[in-house]
């Protein structure tokens, strides 16, 4: 019996799949009409489409409820693997070390600092959980600030360099809008000082009399910077920068050496810096090199032989080339454009940051679908030997940890991957040591030896060779698994190696975890990424349905227990590949899915649309771009065929990716599809994009997802 919107219980108290109404609404462009019914959905002021969200979850919940035994026990063993009272490493900045506390039974961290021995103490102190710490201060208890609310994030955390002041945001709805504070150090005491509606970052400048932060245009992106003196009002801050590019985001940060504040504006494309020193804050801030279409730099302030120089990360013409991964580049501050290459371009290896340090240079790279790092030491006459970091995995992530000091002996590391807890190391330069500092903890016995992951490849349908990455436990039963297939793939963001506790609870069930390691992602170079945005974004879709297709054809899975999963970016690929492909999956999870691009992208008023051009192509001026978006865009492809069981989460507040998308997604989906294969909508009405808040709350929702999986694919009862 199917129901009008605002209902799941039809006359008998049975709960049952709400139908939304059907309000046709036209949509014109390039002389194509589609016929959209659930646009309705969008206004959620209307207590009607609320009732509707409110419908859909207490569908959701009834589908489940006979799951509730087992997203207990899922908890409770994310919860029995966790060390839930325990510290963080501690980190050096100025006078104190600093480092976050968790509490049993607590959802947020607790940031707290304790006195340095003298100026040469570099080795962190072992601190137990429950023996007091000489000299210990509580800078910020997130615990205190959440009380009262449903939604807490915090944002910005910034010390001044003196280490007497504090500056930090909070997030209390899930919007990404904070409200920026300032807490005096030596007395407890809060400043009167309050910035609302802001995004969440703060840069101090060197005296600590003035912050930098950024506010947010009515299409949610950062395109402002200010200038707010300690102990004035918001109404006489300053802004020093604006970008009316609307393609353009902003953000401002500091160099290491302390000596100059950096402005950062930039499209997916294109980038330009702003400099000014910081020990002037209310001086004027200079460009670096103007923006070129097409170019994009990063630049980091090093001394180098004595001289102050710039490094510069950038993608532009090298001796008639273009240096799609990037190359590396010095020029003296007083001329940024008179650039010397240090380190050339290469096709197989992918530059990404480089940071610099009082005697030495760290490079952080990706080759082989890896990130790696590399240590370069700085000599009185320049550059010393630039040395490779081994870890000796087969399969891992690794890069620097935090390192706020210009001057500091050692090197902040970390290491992790699918079966290696994080591990955070000190690398000494020097000796080419790396000290183990600190492990993470997995109680109950955890051995990592137990599990085995392995790199594979599939075979796309253009004949390029796709990674995949694959975990399970070493004694895995012969023949066709259950398996969790995830993938991402958008903005050259690469989804690396990394252990979770979590996901014990499926692998020990006899499940296996594999990433697909498709096209739009980062993981090969910036290639991988160009040969999967814009007018070959279909590559995305095809890459990860081959993948799917290899791990049955080699006898890994079957489609009758596997299930795919993606969020955001990712859930507009799950969105893709349902359509594409039902039969190969079971089952499909998405996370606050991007599942109504078209839409989206038409309306340069919603957040961010403008500046996502860039990626996906401009639909309102380009007709091949708008045909090529309708063809693969999950909501306008809906059919009438039988889908994989689906479940999609969303939430209320989330400013990046709309719940009406999902909204709409599932409504069509539930009106279309054939087949009795469940169908499954849950808003949060209090989170953002990031889901809910606290780990507790954060714990739960994924056992909810994972024994959802588990239902799926017959392991419900392991």
């Amino acid at each position: 019996m199917a129901l009008d919107s605002g209902s799941a219980t039809s006359v008998t108290g049975a709960v049952v799949a709400p139908i939304a109404k059907r309000v046709p609404k036209e949509r014109v462009h390039h002389g194509d009409v589609f016929i959209d019914e659930y646009e309705w959905l969008r206004d959620k002021e209307n207590p009607e489409v609320i009732a509707y969200l409110e419908a859909e979850n207490a569908y959701t919940e009834a589908q489940t409820a006979k799951l509730g035994a087992l997203r207990e026990r899922i908890f409770e063993e994310i919860k029995g693997r966790t060390q839930e009272t325990d510290l963080s490493l501690p980190t050096r900045m100025g006078d104190y070390w600093y480092y976050s506390r968790t509490f049993e039974g607590k959802q947020h961290g607790v940031h707290c600092r304790c006195p340095i021995a003298d100026a040469d103490d570099w080795t962190p102190p072992k601190l137990e959980a429950e023996v007091e710490i000489p000299g210990e201060e509580i800078v910020l208890d997130s615990n205190e600030l959440a009380e009262g609310h449903d939604f807490f994030a915090l944002g910005a955390y910034s010390i001044s360099h003196a280490g007497d002041l504090l500056a930090y945001s909070e997030d209390t709805l899930g919007n990404e809008r904070y409200t920026l504070r300032f807490k005096n150090l030596r007395t407890g005491e809060l400043l009167a000082d309050e910035i609302p509606n802001i995004a969440p970052g703060a840069t101090w400048s060197l005296d600590g009399t003035h912050v930098f932060y950024q506010t947010l245009d009515d299409s949610w992106r950062p395109d402002s910077v200010w200038r707010h003196r300690l102990g004035t009002e918001q109404s006489a801050d300053v802004r020093v920068f604006h970008e009316a590019d609307e393609s353009f985001w902003v953000s401002i940060g500091a160099t290491r050496s302390e000596r100059y504040l950096v402005i950062m504006t930039g499209s997916k494309i294109t980038s330009e810096n702003w400099i000014l020193e910081a020990d002037n804050p209310e001086g004027e801030f200079r460009v670096l090199m103007p923006r070129r279409e097409g170019v994009e730099y990063s630049a980091e302030h090093a001394v180098i032989g004595g001289e102050d120089k710039l490094l510069i990360l950038h993608n532009d013409v090298v001796d008639g080339v273009k240096a799609v991964n990037f190359v590396l580049a010095e020029a003296p501050l007083s001329d940024p454009s008179d650039l010397t290459v240090l380190i050339p371009h290469r096709d197989d290896v992918r530059l990404e940051d480089i940071d610099a340090f009082a005697d030495k240079l760290v490079l952080s790279y990706r080759r082989e679908a890896l990130p790696r790092v590399a240590v370069w030491p700085l000599t009185a006459e320049g550059y010393g030997e630039l040395r490779d970091i081994d870890f000796d995995l087969a399969l891992f992530s690794a890069g620097l940890s935090a390192n706020p000091e210009w001057e500091q002996p050692m090197l902040r590391m970390g290491l992790t991957s699918f079966i290696t807890p994080t591990q955070i190391f000190d690398y000494v330069p020097e000796t080419g040591e790396l000290l183990l500092r600190k492990e993470q903890v997995v109680l109950g016995g955890y051995n990592a030896d137990e599990y085995v992951q392995q790199r594979d490849w599939a075979i796309a349908a253009d004949g390029t060779r796709v990674p995949i990455s694959l975990v399970m436990r070493r004694d895995a039963v012969p023949g066709p698994k259950p398996l969790l297939l995830y993938g991402y793939g958008s903005y050259e963001a690469a989804i690396d190696p990394y252990f979770s506790v979590a996901r014990l609870s499926l692998l020990d069930r006899g499940a296996v975890f594999a990433v697909a390691h498709v096209r739009g992602g980062g993981e090969m170079g910036r290639l991988w990424y160009e040969h999967g945005k814009t007018l070959t974004k279909k590559n995305t879709f095809t890459d990860f349905v081959s993948v799917a297709q290899h791990l049955v054809d080699t006898g890994v899975t079957a489609p009758d227990r596997m299930v795919a999963d993606g969020g955001s970016a990712g859930g507009l690929l799950m969105g893709a590949v349902a359509n594409m492909a039902p039969g190969l999956f079971a089952g499909i999870l998405s996370n606050v899915p991007f599942v109504d691009p078209l839409t989206s992208i038409l309306d340069p008023s919603l957040p961010l649309t403008v500046t996502e051009w860039d990626e996906w192509g401009n639909p309102l001026a380009d007709k091949e771009v708008y045909e090529y978006m309708k063809s693969y865009s999950p909501y306008e492809n809906v059919t009438a065929q039988d889908y994989p069981a689906m479940l999609a989460i969303t939430g209320l507040n989330d400013t990046r990716v709309l719940y009406v998308e999902p909204a709409k997604w599932v409504a069509k989906l539930r009106a279309t599809k054939t087949g009795d294969q469940q169908l499954l909508l849950k808003t949060e009405m209090s989170a953002g994009h990031g889901g809910v808040s606290g780990r507790y709350e954060k714990w739960k929702e994924v056992a909810f997802e994972f024994a959802w999986v588990l239902d799926t694919v017959g392991l419900a009862d392991r």
